[in-house]
């Protein structure tokens, strides 16, 4: 008796890479670290991711409709979502609403949709909107509450800002009663160590004279740094990212430390002080690793991801801005095609000369 048999063409591969799935898997490796910034930081940060994903939405829908084609697949594939949700991670946590929706607007129409949506922008949409910011309003950017810690709020006389609190000074900029702007703010361990470093204290000095610093960076931001690491494995282990980037970022960002705190110890901080005092593994694991702006051949991410980490090193030691993770994933993208065109890997079957050749 002949038997019934199903043929099923290639591919055979279950695996569904699709663009929506992705940022889905983003969006869920974001989450212990967002819960820690929100632990140490405030209410603010959810309050400033819920603004940029709703101005991120909208100006995607509103650039779609403009161009004649329909809103709901751009809006759809959470492209636009990821890219606010980064972008809200990188702003200080009382940035005025106005401050967000501009920087986002300019990250979604500028800087992804003139150059054709996704897939065409050159450039890091989340990192651009940033830098948009920092440079046009650079105290609001780099103004961060003090972490959540008891030590530093009892040293500042604050305590911690409720929902209310932390609402009314993003929309209306008033501080709860009895606070000053000066009392609220505080600048982050990187801007800290680098303006300390800059009157001449030791590091020794700067370490012993605040309850700020904790086993390698700031407190607070330790802790932070280690929550988002979780979840950039997470996105190894679900091959969304590859090794070669992450590896690379941070391992360019330590060897460039660990070479001048040899040399000078007491002028150069400890490595682990640039992972774990700013968004090194942010920027690492789910900035530098954006498919589109980022380096496509093995080799070049490695060259790429080095690139960015000594970048990091030599802005934040020599540059005028403490935390240059932005700064270096930007001018990274810059150099990507040319990376890509010199790390081609051999083409099986060709010898290294009869390419040259052709």
């Amino acid at each position: 008796m002949p038997v019934a048999m199903t043929f099923v063409s290639s591919p055979h591969s279950a695996r569904v890479n699709r663009v929506d799935q992705v940022m889905l898997q983003v969006c869920l490796a974001l989450v212990p670290g967002t819960l820690a910034l929100v632990w140490f930081f405030g209410w603010g940060v959810l309050i400033n991711m819920a603004l940029a994903t709703l101005f991120a939405v909208l100006a995607e829908a509103l650039v779609m409709k403009l161009r004649g084609r329909p809103a709901l697949p751009a809006i759809g594939d959470y492209s636009a979502v990821v890219t606010a949700l980064l972008f809200a991670l990188t702003i200080p946590p009382t940035m005025p609403w106005w401050m967000t929706m501009l920087g986002i607007v300019f990250a979604i129409v500028i800087v992804k949709q003139l150059y054709g949506g996704i897939g065409y922008n050159p450039f890091n949409p989340a990192m651009a909107g940033y830098v948009f910011l920092l440079i046009s309003y650079p105290v609001a950017t780099t103004s961060w509450l003090p972490p959540d810690v008891p030590a530093l709020l009892e040293a500042r006389e604050l305590s911690t800002l409720s929902f209310l609190d932390s609402a009314r000074l993003i929309f209306m900029g008033a501080l709860p009663e009895g606070l000053t702007w000066d009392a609220v703010s505080a600048a982050t361990p990187l801007d800290e160590m680098r303006t300390l470093l800059d009157q001449g204290r030791t590091i020794d000095e700067i370490r012993s004279s605040s309850p700020l610093w904790g086993s390698f960076g700031g407190r607070g931001w330790e802790w932070v740094g280690n929550w988002f690491l979780l979840g950039g494995l997470y996105l190894l282990w679900r091959r969304v990212i590859s090794w070669e980037i992450p590896v690379a970022v941070l391992g360019g960002l330590l060897a460039a430390s660990a070479a001048f705190w040899l040399v000078d110890p007491q002028h150069f901080p400890f490595p682990g002080f640039h992972l774990f005092s700013g968004a090194a593994i942010l920027g690492a694991f789910f900035i530098a690793t954006d498919p589109v702006s980022a380096c496509t051949t093995r080799r070049g991410q490695l060259i790429y991801g080095a690139a960015i980490g000594g970048t990091i090193f030599a802005i934040r030691t020599w540059g005028g801005y403490p935390d240059a993770v932005a700064f270096a994933v930007l001018l990274m993208n810059i150099a990507a095609p040319m990376i890509d065109q010199y790390s081609q890997p051999r083409v099986f079957g060709h010898r290294r000369s009869e390419r040259k050749k052709a």
